[in-house]
């Protein structure tokens, strides 16, 4: 692992990130360009990176993953940051989790329907 240190700070190339998130270099910068993400740059103009950099870019993908917009995963920084919130923000967070839950209500239903028509082809093979 490539390491820089600054102000006392150790700071990680933007390879690193990418890989250690499992994501791609182009991802990372879009989470930068779309202002999730904070760089410093190296006196080289290399992005550098703090370390909780590949924990959050995860996070993204998951929110991503969820349906969430990158406003919306914006707006969640805040509570992700500090662990507090105010009404508004949890009431958004809320809205959110009922949002997704519906969603995995959706899918397993529909895996549990997969699994009678597997069921079902299970007991009647082709000859």
């Amino acid at each position: 692992m490539t390491v820089t240190e600054a102000a006392g700070e150790r700071l990680v190339r933007i390879g690193e990130v990418a890989r250690g998130a499992g994501v791609s270099v182009r991802a990372v910068r879009y989470y930068e360009q779309q202002g999730l993400l904070v760089a410093e740059r190296s006196p080289s103009g290399q992005r550098l990176y703090r370390q909780d950099a590949v924990p959050l870019v995860r996070f993204f993908q998951q929110m991503f993953a969820a349906g969430l917009t990158s406003r919306r995963i914006a707006e969640l920084l805040p509570c992700w940051d500090s662990g507090h919130t105010d009404a508004e923000q949890r009431a958004m967070l809320r809205a959110e989790r009922d949002r997704i839950q519906a969603k995995v209500d959706d899918l397993q239903a529909a895996l549990d329907r997969l699994d009678e028509v597997i069921a079902i082809t299970d007991t009647h093979p082709e000859p």
